[in-house]
């Protein structure tokens, strides 16, 4: 895979918007409406197999794998304004927490959480430098 960078400097890149397996699509759904006020915009399918969720900049794709099983990595990174606010909501609907809340020394305050299939989502909101 060998090429030469400087032929895609020019091209800008928009948004991209992570897929993430489920074994449950409506148990999905309704956990990243419920939970973080994502709409859905977009479904495919009969039954859906395939939905895309919306809240602000953040777009994610949910698609159907019955045998789904989450991983030990992160699938996503959202960056969000006040991350201890929305650790708040998490720790008060009974979200599963894989990493509390913290500081990092990379500049970002965050956490990471599980959907109900074990993706895991790491959150995160830029830390102002000090003054």
């Amino acid at each position: 895979m060998s090429g030469n960078v400087s032929e895609t400097k020019a091209i800008q890149f928009g948004r991209m918007a992570p897929t993430v397996a489920v074994s449950d699509m409506a148990a999905a759904v309704q956990f990243y409406t419920d939970v973080f006020g994502f709409e859905k915009t977009f479904e495919n399918g009969h039954p859906v197999g395939f939905v895309i969720l919306e809240k602000d900049q953040a777009e994610l794709h949910l698609s159907l794998s019955a045998n789904h099983r989450g991983a030990t990595q992160n699938v996503a990174h959202l960056l969000v304004s006040d991350a201890s606010a929305l650790y708040a909501v998490c720790e008060r609907k009974g979200v599963r927490i894989i990493k509390r809340l913290r500081d990092a020394d990379y500049g970002l305050r965050g956490f990471v959480f599980a959907d109900p299939d074990g993706n895991r989502i790491d959150v995160g909101q830029p830390i102002p430098p000090e003054a």
